[in-house]
């Protein structure tokens, strides 16, 4: 299958994930171990050199008399060097690419006698060692800035980022200068369970609603058993906000007019503003709908089950932007509560575990509710406290995302490095090749297809 082709990585293809019968191979093209195949639909033009018999289908091309006079690893290199191209000039329409055994038939290929070739894939082969030693470092920085990632967000969570609001008053204390005890004295914080308690309290006075008032959705019971640093706090993100809505259900009808989010725009800790599509309507008939600086995105459904729950705070802004149904906006009690603090706090351990169980799937789409956010539990610092730790993940995190930009970078490079290798190989920098056609040098009139 072509899909054995891409899962494999490197020339050789070592396994099939399906099999025929007896009389299926009858009926089918039976290639032995050792042979060249070239994939000529779906992914086209990937060479692979088989490690195990097997049978193909009219998606592929075989090569049965081409290692009489080329080495087949010479072969497989050359097929990777001049894919890009392959690929470009036989493009039809916007995105289907189709070969056919003429098509190959007639590419032009580099002959080099055989010792040369060898010498040449030699070669070759010594260059991608050392470039594979270089993606492979690459590769490991990057996973240690995942795991850096994790370990700097589960730290905030647990309050062991930053000194927390008790490790403060507490050194205060300590001081043994007068004047400074005096300032101390001065310095006490309002825990977060006097912070929840006003916001509540605010929250039922302010209260100008239709109807009675209704306490918002406590924090599940379970979580309060659930250690928290000093002066920290328990809290649903129901007594957190003053905003809860899903978005605008019309679809996209335009190229131009009033910005609407992709569901693709919210990942973890961020919203990417510039993913938008549009509608054919004026700011005023959504009104309600205009997102703000400082406002939680949460996506509430996504063919990932992992991205369902996921949120992101809404950087500034510079035109109109609405949301759509899919995502679900959360409005947080302003100045008490740091949006960018609940963002680092639902998208992290206990609050995304919460969500996780939460997720059900419906005709291959994976959601949540608004009435799932509601309890969802979130830890609570004091507000100074919320400050410190925002700004300290904010800080950190730059530093990672950094970085990766310069290893993704330097990953696209040995991109082009390779493909560069391989251009010198085939220009003869490694050797002088003459060149003939693909049919004459297998010796036969057609490819066996």
């Amino acid at each position: 299958m072509i899909s054995d082709v891409t899962r494999q990585p490197g020339k050789y293809l070592y396994s099939t994930r399906e099999g025929v019968t007896e009389a299926g191979a009858e009926r089918s093209r039976r290639i032995p171990a050792g042979e060249l195949i070239l994939s000529n639909s779906g992914t086209v033009c990937v060479p692979k050199i088989l490690k195990v018999d097997g049978c193909i289908h009219d998606g592929f091309v075989a090569f049965p008399t081409l290692k009489e006079r080329v080495d087949l690893d010479f072969a497989y290199y050359w097929f990777e060097f001049v894919r890009p191209a392959i690929i470009q000039e036989n493009r039809q329409g916007i995105t289907q690419v189709n070969l056919n055994t003429g098509i190959v038939r007639d590419m032009h290929f580099p002959l080099a006698p055989l010792d040369e070739q060898r010498r040449i894939v030699a070669e070759i082969e010594k260059q991608f060692t050392r470039l594979e030693a270089g993606v492979t470092a690459l590769r490991r920085v990057q996973a240690n800035l995942k795991r850096y990632r994790a370990a700097v967000l589960k730290a905030a969570c647990e309050g062991r980022l930053v000194p927390t609001e008790a490790d403060v008053a507490a050194a205060s204390r300590r001081c043994p200068d007068d004047a400074q005890r005096r300032d101390a004295a001065a310095t006490s914080y309002e825990p977060a369970s006097t912070l929840l308690a006003r916001i509540l309290t605010e929250r039922r006075e302010q209260w100008n609603g239709r109807g009675k008032y209704q306490e918002p959705v406590q924090c599940p019971s379970s979580y309060e058993t659930e250690a928290l640093p000093e002066g920290w706090a328990w809290a649903s993100l129901d007594q957190l906000q003053i905003l809860l809505r899903n978005g605008i259900s019309a679809k996209p009808d335009a190229e131009h007019g009033l910005p609407i989010l992709r569901i693709s725009a919210v990942r973890p800790l961020s919203v990417n503003v510039a993913e938008t599509r549009y509608l054919s309507a004026a700011v005023s008939d959504y009104a309600d709908f205009v997102l703000n600086e400082g406002d939680l995105l949460f996506t509430r459904y996504n063919g990932n089950p992992d991205l369902v729950g996921v949120c992101g705070a809404v950087p500034p802004l510079t035109a109109p932007l609405v949301h759509p149904d899919k995502l679900i906006r959360c409005k947080l009690v302003p100045d008490i509560v740091l949006p960018k603090l609940v963002a680092i706090m639902a998208n992290v351990g206990e609050s995304r575990g919460y969500l996780a169980k939460r997720v059900r799937t419906t005709a291959g789409q994976a959601g949540i509710s608004g009435g799932d956010l509601k309890g969802l539990p979130i830890p609570l610092p004091p507000l100074a406290e919320q400050h410190r730790i925002v700004a300290e993940v904010e800080r950190r995190l730059s530093v990672v995302e950094e970085i990766e930009a310069v290893v993704k970078a330097n990953l696209q490079r040995a991109a082009r490095l390779r493909q560069s290798i391989l251009q010198e190989a085939f220009a003869g920098k490694f050797s002088t090749p003459t060149e003939s056609r693909l049919d004459v040098i297998t010796g036969v009139p057609t490819l066996t297809a």
